[in-house]
């Protein structure tokens, strides 16, 4: 989910890497893209939304074999990415979980496009206006 406000995109830094990316994830067997959508949004970051808040923004080419449906989500004033907490958590070969994303920050249209990685800003930069003025969800 691409977090706008018009002028800034939230992002979270995923942990033990150098990119930076919108939440998504895959939706469980039965659940609706609008569901996990919002679900992973949650998970991701704490933030809450309704149905009615998100703008559908298509099915999009991701990666080889997976397609992002994405969605736009309008928040003004953008959350403190202090406040923010991700909950969704990966395995370490040790076993120990750590966050998915490790940290949040707010980011230019350009400059956010610059973090995340090159198949994810390709999706991005083609919605053009419509992501930048709202905010998207990924299911991948």
């Amino acid at each position: 989910m691409i977090v706008s406000d018009g002028a800034c995109m939230l992002l979270g830094h995923a942990a033990r890497s150098p990119r930076w990316d919108i939440p998504k994830g895959l939706a469980e067997p039965g659940e609706s893209d609008v569901a996990a959508a919002l679900r992973e949004l949650a998970e991701e970051t704490g933030l809450e939304a309704r149905e009615r808040e998100l703008a559908a923004l298509g099915r999009h080419d991701y990666l080889p074999g997976k397609a992002l449906a994405l969605f736009a989500l309008r928040r003004a004033p953008l959350p403190d990415p202090a406040t923010l907490r991700c909950r969704a958590s990966v395995p370490l070969p040790s076993g120990a979980l750590l966050p998915e994303f490790d940290r949040f920050g707010l980011f230019a249209w350009d400059e956010a496009l610059k973090r995340v990685g090159r198949s994810l800003a390709r999706v991005l930069a083609g919605l053009g206006e419509a992501a930048a003025y709202g905010s998207a969800s990924a299911l991948g």
